[in-house]
């Protein structure tokens, strides 16, 4: 009994000391940490006095006032649009975004203009410069340049989308389809393509998903122009390892088309109405009633110049793409934001404003003049689909892809359209004869010493027997 009473004992004077060195230990603790803040001098939140009034009005000399330091042309080379434009666009933010309606601070005193933060904005778009280069000439922070950009192209997705980035309406299409008859291609109202923006700071983890060929991640846009370099359709976001069939497969380019809503069309070819319009593309994209390629190895004058004349309207799509980047360096340059969604507002943003400047610049010569855009060569190697996952599904089942495929026969539709370019008997029309269905084994049998020739355009002539042959064949 009593060794057990004496380890009871010990027990409890084991725990009274822990509990008492608990104590103290946690008492010296407070007061060192005590000694310590006191000692240390509390930082102050880093303030640069900028000076943003004078930013401002040093803005407002050298481009806004009457007497404005710089002229309308160098204020367009570096706005990349005129200046009614420029100041319908901020009035339309000042109007309809807080972020761009200047206010005053704490203190009473007057924020950035809208002026200043829409400045901020063009310029890091023109430019492709970082948020900080603004700063000196604008007086604005890095942080607050970052804000203008982002409030920007948000405000120009929500003010201008509907409008700039509208599907053809109409009279759109009616507008496309005489352009296309009149450069020879009826039925045409556009070329479509891919191009990639490069994305430098893309996750660790994504960089296999998005890096192709060149081994740096990209991400694609798939995009339908005109011949006036107005872009219709956009899509953005597929990643750079799919090529174009696959972004194609993912495109919402046919769905109007698959679900019923798209507008009619309709267009002569030798007296036979077609209700279905077509793009131009090249070489990979599938052989599609939709889609017109030109012709791999052209065998006789025919051949040649429809593909020489099939080869050069393509290119719109590929014109489009250039001025894009020439006016908007930031989607020529490497994306360098981590967020892909933003990355996909950005996107979105300069194809509006690109469509604005084309609608306020048509008819001009300086719509196409890209010169004055013109940078020095950087390092790179460009609806936003702001989810995209390599596991989504086919856009276009076996059901829908037979909607915009070949309906005709092809050696039936080649003497239909070779007929027509006969009865027309135009020079310019002449691309005609060669049609989107004709396949190179069927001008197999023109002579191959004619195949290395390629006549101009004005100096093609077609011989009577000629002609009888082909009518005749095409009655047949």
């Amino acid at each position: 009994m009593a060794s057990s009473s004496s380890h009871d004992l010990d027990d409890m004077m084991d725990e009274t000391f822990d509990q008492l060195f608990e104590q103290q230990f946690e008492k010296l603790s407070i007061h060192y940490e005590e000694r310590q803040n006191a000692s240390k001098p509390k930082k102050k939140r880093a303030y640069i006095e900028r000076q943003r009034e004078h930013g401002h009005m040093q803005l407002w000399n050298d481009y806004f006032s009457e007497d404005a330091t710089y002229p309308s042309h160098m204020f367009r080379r570096r706005f990349r649009m005129n200046k009614p434009l420029f100041m319908r666009i901020v009035d339309a933010l000042s109007a309809e975004i807080p972020y761009f309606q200047q206010r005053r601070d704490a203190t009473g005193r007057f924020g950035h203009s809208s002026l200043q933060k829409a400045t901020a904005a063009i310029r890091m778009m023109a430019y492709g410069c970082t948020a900080d280069a603004v700063d000196e000439y604008l007086r604005l922070g890095e942080t607050t340049a970052l804000l203008c950009l982002e409030h920007f192209v948000e405000g120009i997705i929500t003010l201008f989308g509907e409008e700039y980035l509208r599907k053809p309406t109409p009279e759109d299409l009616q507008r496309l389809l005489d352009i296309g008859e009149i450069r020879g291609f009826p039925g045409m109202i556009g070329s479509i393509d891919c191009m990639h923006w490069e994305w430098k700071n893309c996750p660790t983890a994504w960089k296999g998903q998005y890096t192709r060929g060149s081994g740096k991640p990209t991400i694609v846009l798939e995009a339908v122009a005109s011949a006036d370099l107005w872009i219709w359709h956009a899509f953005f976001g597929p990643p750079g390892t799919l090529n174009d069939i696959n972004v194609l497969d993912r495109s919402p380019v046919f769905d109007d088309i698959l679900q019923g809503r798209a507008p009619k069309v309709n267009y002569i070819v030798n007296g036979h109405e077609y209700h279905l319009a077509y793009y131009l593309t090249d070489g990979i994209y599938p052989k599609w009633a939709t889609f017109v390629q030109s012709i791999p190895l052209p065998q006789g004058q025919k051949a040649s110049l429809f593909a020489t004349q099939q080869e050069a309207v393509r290119k719109d799509v590929e014109r489009a793409f250039g001025v894009l980047q020439a006016r908007f360096a930031i989607v020529k340059n490497p994306a360098l934001l981590w967020d892909k969604i933003k990355i996909g507002k950005i996107m979105r943003a300069c194809i509006i404003l690109h469509n604005m400047i084309v609608e306020d610049e048509r008819g001009g010569y300086s719509l196409f003049d890209v010169s004055v855009f013109s940078q020095p060569e950087s390092s790179r190697s460009s609806q936003v689909d702001m989810a995209f996952s390599t596991d989504m599904p086919s856009n276009l089942g076996n059901e829908a892809v037979a909607m915009v495929k070949e309906v005709e026969d092809p050696e039936d539709s080649a003497k239909k359209l070779v007929a027509e370019a006969i009865k027309r008997v135009s020079k310019d029309n002449i691309t005609c004869v060669i049609v989107r269905f004709l396949d190179t084994a069927s001008s197999s049998h023109v002579s191959s010493s004619s195949s290395n020739k390629m006549l101009p355009l004005g100096d093609l002539k077609i011989s009577s027997n000629e002609t009888k042959q082909v009518q005749i064949d095409a009655e047949n």
